[in-house]
């Protein structure tokens, strides 16, 4: 039977003795319930912020100003220090975040609806993915939270580029 991501990103994290946060916003908290769905994943999961407005990834994640307004809540650097603030939040080893358009509105030419970055946030260092999916706003954010549960695997398998 294959495992999901989720209960392999719980082995990994067990075995490893790691803990996770994430900060997360078109998905509305889609990663931090798959996370949670594992039996046991309160051993490393210490919590997740949905941080849908500038006001709250500043706020809440200590996402700059100067950040949003130069790059949008939709960019590399964004998501880099939104997860960078979760993981300084929640004191965990590694955090993930997610900014997107999820759709159908809110598309522009330069980020057209489906355009997603996904950031992580270790002691190693930090990276950012960037994906542009084609599917309705449910499938965008079921897409979104798949390619960052793999995000979370990769780094924890070593497979970051």
């Amino acid at each position: 039977m294959l495992m999901t991501l989720e209960s392999r990103i719980g082995d990994v994290m067990n075995q490893k003795r790691l803990t996770l946060a994430a900060a997360e916003s078109c998905t509305g908290g889609l990663v931090s319930s798959r996370i949670t769905d594992v039996p046991g994943s309160s051993a490393y999961f210490l919590g997740g912020v949905v941080a849908y407005s500038y006001e709250a990834k500043a706020s809440l994640l200590g996402v700059s100003w100067d950040t949003l307004n130069k790059y949008g809540a939709v960019s590399r650097e964004t998501v880099i220090e939104m997860a960078r603030g979760a993981r300084k939040l929640f004191n965990a080893d590694i955090a993930v975040s997610i900014s997107g358009i999820a759709g159908p509105g809110g598309g522009t030419d330069a980020k057209p609806v489906g355009t997603v970055w996904v950031g992580l946030s270790a002691s190693g260092g930090e990276e950012a993915r960037h994906f542009v999916w084609e599917g309705d706003r449910i499938l965008n954010k079921q897409l979104s939270s798949e390619a960052a549960m793999q995000f979370i695997l990769d780094y924890l398998e070593g497979k970051l580029e």
